[in-house]
């Protein structure tokens, strides 16, 4: 087949688009800037557009299909052209659900959790030599692409995103795939830009899990209140099964795993870990490994990437960046950091980075979320609460919204990192929570300096 991208560049789009080079299709595609890692994975396989900007010469009738990204515009000149020429237009999840029309479709959604929870199954099936498609959001060690389509392979695990799919198609990404095998980790209001109340944001989730596939099996974390009441109420689902976090001690820093031959250490932790965990493991049950097959191969899983990793360690410190930014991810973190280290200082810092969290409406929703700290820090740009066009949101604002006297609050990224710098980190874990990089901190700089 003859694919073309527009917006090839995303973090999504470009491992499609090798996934689809790598399976024998021919690939081309445009887009008006391609930032690393993306531009240098592209050119390796001669996939990086020559010239960037949209070409709508281009495009033409020899195209079997074209796949539009996020990244586009509604008006983009490219897609113009393929309306014009009457082509097959894809957004990103409509050509997964094409590509797996006849496998297993596994789909892990949930505002939180989705991605450590497939890359856990990803690596079980990876540690047990079981071959299988996949699409999920962060690159995993051993894995060269966060895609990988083949022909022959039975099951599909995917990653059920809850974010639209396309500037033509408002439905959110997971609406799309048709699961036979579905997972529900916890739902917390997020994307306030589309889902502008909580209760339109939990109805995607209703109408997820009853877009199942007939005779299919559903997976629901208990733990969580409104995830209980959407799966019991689903009807598209066959079988249902419900989970909850699995048990587990902490001693001397050490995570161990409670199995039936006894505690077990593993690399990673905290309380929504082992949650993920719990829910990954009836996933994987579902696919074909045995339990004592599951405990073997998650025994050597250190997490997904920006999950809780742990960027550098020394005698004094710990450091550990994370992707965390919403409010219940934020909590959850922090948490899992001081109870893993209950006799060390954490140092939490946060940046306020995405639509909703630089959202003085939705602020409000970070109330406790640092409490576990003990020295607690937020860091935002007020240029990027322009360039979002919202307004402007000031420092007492944060302050009364996370309910705590002694936050500290920075809006300069100079002042921020030389702050961080002056810090005393004896005996301290310092805990970077963020989508973004605090305005340019550079994190192999800070190893030296912690």
């Amino acid at each position: 087949m003859n694919i073309h991208f527009i917006a090839i560049g995303g973090s999504a789009m470009h491992n499609l688009a090798l996934a689809l080079h790598h399976k024998g299709y021919k690939v081309t595609g445009s887009d008006d800037t391609i930032f690393e890692p993306s531009k240098s994975r592209l050119s390796k396989h001669n996939l990086l557009p020559e010239t960037f900007g949209w070409f709508p010469e281009r495009i033409t009738n020899s195209l079997d299909a074209v796949i539009l990204g996020m990244h586009a515009k509604a008006d983009n000149p490219e897609l113009l052209k393929a309306k014009e020429l009457g082509l097959k237009i894809y957004s990103y999840p409509e050509f997964l659900y094409e590509q797996s029309k006849q496998k297993t479709r596994v789909v892990i959604g949930g505002s939180h959790g989705k991605t450590t929870i497939t890359a856990m199954i990803l690596h079980v099936m990876n540690y047990h030599d079981k071959e299988v498609d996949y699409m999920v959001g962060a690159q995993l060690e051993g894995f060269d692409t966060m895609v990988h389509l083949t022909e022959e392979n039975d099951f599909i695990v995917l990653e059920g995103d809850e974010y639209l799919s396309s500037p033509i198609d408002r439905r959110p990404k997971f609406h799309l795939y048709k699961p036979n095998i579905a997972l529900l980790s916890g739902i917390a209001w997020d994307h306030i830009n589309v889902f502008p109340t909580f209760e339109n944001y939990v109805e995607q989730f209703k109408i997820f899990a009853d877009s199942m596939s007939r005779g299919g099996i559903l997976v629901y974390n208990e733990e969580d209140p409104t995830v209980k009441q959407v799966a019991e109420e689903a009807t598209a689902p066959t079988r249902k099964h419900a989970y909850t976090t699995a048990a587990y001690s902490v001693e001397n820093g050490k995570t161990l795993l409670e199995t039936p031959e006894g505690p077990m250490p593993i690399e990673i932790f905290g309380a929504h870990n082992l949650n993920n965990l719990a829910g990954a493991k009836w996933i994987c049950q579902h696919m074909g490994v045995d339990e004592d097959e599951f405990y073997e191969a998650i025994s050597t899983f250190k997490g997904a990437s920006k999950r809780l990793e742990k960027i550098t360690e020394n005698n004094n410190a710990v450091v550990y960046k994370d992707y965390a930014h919403s409010p219940s991810k934020v909590s959850a973190t922090t948490k899992a950091v001081k109870n893993q280290y209950p006799d060390r200082k954490l140092v939490a810092c946060l940046e306020l980075h995405t639509y909703s969290s630089l959202n003085a409406e939705f602020l409000d929703q970070y109330e406790g979320a640092l409490d576990a700290a003990d020295k607690a820090i937020v860091f935002y740009s007020p240029d990027a609460v322009q360039i979002k066009q919202l307004d402007e949101v000031k420092a007492e604002q944060i302050n009364e919204a996370f309910k705590r006297d002694d936050l500290v609050i920075f809006t300069n990224p100079a002042d921020f990192k030389t702050y961080l710098y002056a810090q005393d980190f004896k005996d301290s874990v310092l805990l970077l929570m963020s989508s973004g990089n605090y305005g340019g901190l550079d994190f192999n700089e800070l190893k030296s300096v912690i």
